[in-house]
């Protein structure tokens, strides 16, 4: 039954499916940068849950700490953000998630 089968080789000509040159999805030409860490680039050692509005930055509308890939943090300092973050949760500094947002407007 799994010799009956036949398997056709990818075409030199046309980029083969999730080809990052081209087609619905791909980078067409134009290469990203990776992004860099604003708490190295600022050279911050300490992240305070003091600091709201930097907070804010890092968290998504569903309240939801936004990932590393998405910020272009480094592991240190998401570390510590992540930190902070739940810090200010706890003392009511930032809303845990977007129901809180919803109700107070």
């Amino acid at each position: 039954m799994a010799e009956d089968r036949q398997f056709n080789a990818p075409s030199g000509d046309r980029p083969e499916r999730g080809d990052r040159r081209s087609g619905p999805g791909g980078m067409r030409g134009r290469m990203q940068r990776r992004r860099v860490c604003a708490f190295c680039v600022e050279k911050i050692e300490k992240i305070s849950y003091k600091d709201v509005n930097t907070l804010r930055r890092f968290v998504s509308e569903q309240g939801m700490i936004d990932s590393r890939r998405r910020t272009g943090t480094c592991a240190r300092h998401q570390r510590r953000l992540t930190l902070a973050i739940k810090r200010a949760r706890i003392l009511a500094l930032l809303p845990y998630t977007a129901e809180h947002i919803r109700r107070a407007g």
